[in-house]
This record gives C-alpha cells, sequence and structure tokens, in this order.
C-alpha cells in the first residue's frame, strides 16, 4: 500500500512547484513539462472543469513518458514472442493502467514540493534526481530513468525509495503470465481496468 502511495506521488510530481538545483538537457525537459503542468493547476478555467484538467494534464505526460517503452519493459521477456497487434494492443492497455492508476489522481494534489537534487548522463541514458518533501516533513527519493528518443529526453522509468516501477510491474506480470497465461494478463487488464494485480508492497 505504501509503495502505491509514493509511487503516485511520484508521478504526480510532474505537477509539483520544482525547485531547480542542477539544470541539464534531461533536467531541463522534465522541468519545461513541469511548468505547463502548473499552468493547467493554476488556470482558474480548469477550477470548475476537473475532467479537462486531468485531460490537458494528461497530454503533457504523454510528452515527457515513453508510454510504449516503459510498456515493452514491463512485460519484460514475454514482450519479444508477442505480435506487433499484441504489443499494440498491450501498450494501450498499460498507458491506460497508468492513467486510471495516477493521472486521473491529479485532484488529490496539494502542494507538495519537489527539488532537482542531481543529474547524471550516460551517453542516451540519463537519470534525473529529485527529493519530494510531504506533509510529514519527510523527504522521498524520486529518480527518473530517461533516454533520448526521437531527440528529446523521455522518462521509461520511475524509481521511488531504492524501488523501481517498472520492475514491480514486471514483476506482477511475469507472475500472471507463468501461473496463467499471458491472455489471462490482458483479460485482467480489461477488467479491472487497468489494475491486473495488488501491488507487493
Amino acid at each position: 500500500m505504501r509503495y502505491h502511495q509514493t509511487a503516485l506521488i511520484s508521478l504526480l510530481s510532474l505537477t509539483l512547484i520544482v525547485t531547480a538545483a542542477w539544470a541539464g538537457a534531461p533536467t531541463d525537459q522534465l522541468k519545461s513539462r513541469v511548468d505547463e503542468v502548473i499552468r493547467v493547476l493554476d488556470d482558474p478555467a480548469f477550477k470548475d472543469n476537473p475532467a479537462e484538467r486531468r485531460e490537458r494534464v494528461r497530454k503533457i505526460a504523454e510528452e515527457i513518458f515513453d508510454y510504449p517503452d516503459t510498456a515493452r519493459r514491463s512485460l519484460g521477456p514475454h514482450w519479444n514472442v508477442r505480435t506487433p497487434q499484441e504489443r499494440e494492443e498491450f501498450t494501450k492497455l498499460f498507458s491506460e493502467l497508468l492513467d486510471r492508476s495516477y493521472v486521473s489522481k491529479i485532484d488529490l494534489y496539494q502542494g507538495e514540493k519537489v527539488k532537482y537534487v542531481g543529474e547524471t548522463v550516460n551517453g542516451p541514458e540519463a537519470i534525473v534526481k529529485t527529493t519530494i518533501a510531504t506533509k510529514s516533513g519527510t523527504e522521498l527519493p524520486i529518480d527518473y530513468r530517461m533516454h533520448q528518443k526521437d531527440g528529446q529526453w523521455r522518462v521509461y522509468d520511475v524509481v521511488i525509495e531504492g524501488v523501481s516501477l517498472v520492475s514491480n510491474y514486471r514483476t506482477q506480470f511475469n507472475k500472471i503470465v507463468q501461473t496463467e497465461s499471458y491472455d489471462s494478463l490482458v483479460q485482467k487488464l480489461k477488467a479491472r481496468g487497468g489494475a491486473p494485480a495488488a501491488s507487493p508492497r
């Protein structure tokens, strides 16, 4: 349950007010999307229209998160044996999973603050390190794993207190495929509206 809560905070960090302590290309591109989200959250026109506000935030998230690659990594070795049609379907279902689990919870934002504390770049890969100040006064370390795609830096994984979002889903998905079947995983994703299994934490 705690993982779900911190994962929610991490993905909502695209909506948080950022204090930049370090700036590089990956950080700059992430921050540019943060600024867009803040403008949406502060726009009086959306105060009484939460559905429109969530849709605007969702579109911004799609510009910084590489959902297809995150879906591929989360399915793990089972991705390699999928047909192009199956991969497309799974990517769509996985995107809806993240949307229902996180982006749709945008209204839970209560002004938590996140700051960038570091950035490392290794060729086409990068890690942007952040911390989020919670209401209880603690700081949660959250790392964004990014890579270059089509000339832009895109997030493909989020690591919360040392726990990878991709690894967490891959464990759940792998268990379902091995103990049941891939078709069973797809049906669970469809039937449960993007909640195939409970969080392991």
